[in-house]
């Protein structure tokens, strides 16, 4: 081994690096996650060689000429959307999932649309052969002259076929399985990733190239590798669902080109993923009627609302300490508002098990939906239904009290396109926005109110 090599400890959960190895990582808490690398020492020159962009000289901003912000559209509208209007030129975007969630069937739909527009687009597979993906692209009907395929892992090599060919879209799936020779460490390493991640952003910004990065996730769901590597993209997408359900939604937690917690809601059927272009009908397609425990509440995703059907079940528990298992919901404030509703109303909950589900397999997480779980945990208490055509909308506080939501006339407006008649928003809201016609809106100050109105 040479003089200026070593070896050291690298956490694979978040690259904390150690001379010894330490059964517990003291930056992200994680246990048995040091792994022994070898560090080669680099000069100055290398570094800055592998890892610089242009030599500029600091300008005024004002004095920077603006470019062309054009957008490449892929052509399904639900995937442009959530980009922020189409993908950038230059940019770098992340996209994460479960495995066989899909990822590789959106990026070969999205790619599949971009060569029906004439642009040349490149797919480097590090985990399929070239003739798996003509499979796979056969099933899905994706077949066109400029859509190239290859399966590699080289970093090199693929470098040297994007100056071949010189494509306008790249995709690399995954970035866990790319290897770069100059280090040491094993594919799928904290090191690897970090690296060829920082090259291929170079890359991108230098040719002007848009680059997907398809990334495996832990089962804590979080993308697997460095943390660094979602602050180095520009764009980071989650493509969440269950297997066992047909839906998935495609979710921007970061973009730097538009807006952020956008979704996409897509089908998973034999041909591919179809879009979905309106979810509130799909959501409530099957929502029972007079059900005690159902009700139906407005969730803002990024800039589009849509309504769905939380479900409760409250029975009397068999344990001392009572369950509380909830899918699709924040459990913490569902047992937040459980504690208001016994606090408050007088509700003994205390006794009880409370079960909650989204229907449809959707996580929604956002204050405005709280008066919606309170109102269905409290319908499923009392064995009472709700009155027909409701919709919840609100934040319940700790006292009690109904607070006012943001964007209330999108909600109310998509309550109205699905045929909702009845609308119990907090009051204070009222006061911001215009009368709507075809639809009855009642203010309610307290949760107490709301409870009285209703039962």
């Amino acid at each position: 081994m040479k003089r200026n090599a070593r070896t050291i400890f690298i956490c694979q959960e978040c690259g904390y690096q150690s001379a010894k190895w330490m059964g517990k990582c003291p930056d992200c808490g994680k246990w048995d996650s040091f792994v022994e690398e070898a560090f080669e020492k680099g000069t100055s020159s290398k570094i800055k060689s592998r890892f610089s962009l242009e030599q500029n000289e600091p300008v005024p901003i004002d004095s920077v000429a603006s470019e062309d912000h054009r957008r490449l559209l892929t052509g399904i509208l639900e995937f442009d959307r959530v980009l922020g209007g189409g993908l950038v030129y230059g940019s770098l975007v992340l996209i994460g999932g479960d495995p066989g969630i899909g990822k590789s069937t959106l990026m070969l739909q999205a790619l599949h649309g971009l060569a029906s527009r004439q642009h040349r687009v490149l797919y480097v597979s590090g985990e399929e052969s070239v003739s798996q993906l003509s499979l796979r692209s056969k099933r899905l009907k994706t077949f066109t002259r400029q859509l190239y395929v290859v399966s590699e892992v080289e970093l090199e090599a693929v470098f040297s076929m994007v100056d071949k060919l010189k494509p306008e879209v790249l995709v690399i799936d995954s970035i866990q399985t790319m290897y770069n020779g100059d280090l040491a460490s094993p594919p799928g390493s904290v090191s690897q990733v970090r690296e060829s991640a920082m090259r291929l952003m170079i890359m991108a910004k230098k040719n002007n190239i848009p680059t997907f990065l398809v990334g495996h996730v832990t089962k804590e769901g979080a993308i697997a590798g460095p943390r660094l590597l979602e602050h180095m993209v520009d764009t980071v997408l989650y493509f969440e669902g269950d297997r066992n359900h047909i839906f998935r939604i495609l979710r921007a937690v970061k973009n730097r080109f538009g807006s952020t917690n956008e979704i996409g809601v897509f089908e998973m059927k034999e041909k591919g993923l179809e879009e979905v272009k309106n979810p509130s009908a799909v959501f409530l397609s099957e929502m029972p009627e007079n059900a005690p425990g159902s009700v139906v509440t407005a969730s803002m995703e990024g800039t589009r609302p849509i309504l769905v059907e939380i479900q409760s079940l409250v029975t009397s528990t068999s344990f001392g300490t009572p369950r509380r298992t909830i899918l699709g919901l924040d459990q913490n404030r569902v047992a937040l508002l459980a504690a208001v509703l016994e606090k408050k109303l007088g509700m003994h909950l205390m006794g009880h098990d409370i079960f909650m589900n989204v229907a449809g397999g959707v996580k929604i997480d956002e204050p405005a939906i709280d008066l919606g779980i309170a109102v269905g945990v409290a319908s499923a208490f009392l064995d009472r239904s709700l009155p027909g055509g409701s919709v919840m909308m609100g934040e319940i506080g700790l006292t009690g009290e109904i607070r006012a939501i943001s964007h209330l006339e999108t909600r109310i407006s998509e309550t109205m396109k699905m045929g909702f008649k009845r609308c119990i928003v907090p009051e204070s809201s009222l006061k911001r926005m215009t009368p709507s016609e075809g639809i009855a809106v009642i203010g309610v100050k307290s949760l107490a109110e709301a409870m009285e109105y209703l039962f």
